[in-house]
């Protein structure tokens, strides 16, 4: 039994002494072996072709990666400096001879909103309701894609397309006026400007009333700038001329004035704006000139309707859809500022209104901001069955100056 009790006492001790050795780090020296060593590491050997493959591959990422860090420094860093909002739109505005309905529809219409909105009769030129006058006749700003009505007109008028004239944009790409206004390509029109030239594109310009006064005396309407020239080829040339209307400064009374033209068939009126109840009961219509455009707005139909239904203007749909409309986008900045542009007209069975909506600030305002409050404002008119209450007058005839 003793020595029995001794052999624990040694198993004890050498137990113990094993544990300190372990702690002191010495225990290591009776590690065991690892249960397999690592294979020495071995050299590849690279073909040249693997070489120049791999070169070529890593050289395609880094062309890739800084064209698309380049686009992400660009979007990022288009910066805006003017406001999409006020408060103050209707300060200083005249409005004793304008509809009353029609103004409160486009006040409505267009919110907090920095912008302007007017209302044209297309059948006598009358201005039904301007909100924020003093934008509306400004000296205007870039039409961007609003400029491509004037160069589709001038190309069908030069019998160089019809709206089912296939364009070729580069490789096997076609496309025709419809899609290119319903889409508002830029590539197809600025293809058409240069097809054009300058001198036929200014030309028709002018007889369309840009770069002149769209309204008949009335207080404080600048004219806007239509070039005498060309612009220079480092901006686009005529090419940006009639996609961006780079180069151009379009008012929203000669925009209206166009598309009141566009939607009665080519009577190009002096637009009116009464100010007071007498010059409404006195009212009569004074045209500027005839445009030989009436076979030709069929052509332009489509394409604007199309903006509507399945293009750039489709935002108007969310408000009205009861009545067809027929329009146009423009969306481009300048300086710091963004424009949005929408030109229209309502084409119902009581008659026709023509309704342009511009605006400029900031991010939030491009042009299907500016047709999403149009469709506001048509929403407005037809709550308040404007349209059945102005049927198109069967007497009295326009004044011509010509």
């Amino acid at each position: 039994m003793a020595s029995q009790g001794s052999r624990f006492v040694r198993l004890f001790v050498f137990l113990a002494a094993l544990i300190l050795l372990v702690q002191a780090g010495i225990a290591a020296t009776i590690a065991p072996h690892p249960l397999s060593q690592p294979r020495k590491s071995r050299k590849v050997h690279e073909s040249p072709r693997a070489r120049r493959h791999m070169h070529h591959l890593a050289r395609s990422r880094r062309v890739r990666s800084r064209t698309v860090a380049s686009l992400k420094r660009h979007h990022y860093y288009e910066r805006f400096y003017a406001s999409s909002y006020a408060h103050d739109i209707t300060d200083g505005d005249i409005t004793a001879g304008e509809d009353p309905v029609v103004r409160q529809a486009a006040i409505d219409a267009l919110g907090n909103m920095n912008g302007t909105a007017l209302a044209i009769e297309p059948t006598s030129g009358r201005v039904l309701a301007m909100v924020n006058q003093r934008l509306a006749l400004s000296s205007g700003a870039q039409p961007c894609s609003t400029i491509k009505l004037s160069v589709a007109l001038a190309a069908l008028s030069e019998g160089i397309i019809t709206k089912e004239t296939e364009v070729r944009l580069g490789g096997r790409y076609h496309m025709n006026l419809t899609m290119a206004l319903a889409r508002s390509n830029n590539a197809y029109f600025e293809a058409l400007g240069r097809q054009l030239g300058f001198d036929k594109v200014e030309h028709y310009a002018r007889m369309y009333g840009l770069g002149e006064l769209a309204g008949y005396h009335i207080a404080g309407e600048q004219p806007g700038v239509y070039p005498e020239e060309e612009i220079s080829s480092k901006l686009g040339g005529v090419g940006k001329m009639c996609s961006f209307g780079e180069g151009i400064s379009m008012t929203p009374l000669q925009l209206g004035s166009l598309v009141t033209a566009i939607a009665n068939g080519g009577t190009l009126y002096y637009l009116q704006h009464p100010t007071t109840p007498a010059e409404v009961a006195t009212f009569q219509p004074i045209v500027k000139r005839h445009l030989n455009i009436a076979g030709l707005v069929p052509e332009m139909s489509d394409g604007m309707a199309g903006a509507v239904e399945y293009g750039t203007a489709r935002r108007l749909l969310a408000n009205f859809n009861e009545e067809e409309v027929l329009g146009k986008t423009g969306t481009c900045s300048r300086a710091g500022t963004r424009f949005g542009w929408f030109a229209s007209y309502a084409n119902t069975n009581y008659g026709r209104v023509v309704i342009v909506v511009f605006l400029q600030g900031g991010r939030p305002t491009f042009g299907p901001k500016a047709a999403e409050i149009a469709g506001r404002m048509y929403r407005n008119l037809y709550d308040h069955d404007f349209f059945a209450a102005r049927p198109i007058p069967a007497d009295g005839r326009p004044i011509s100056t010509n």
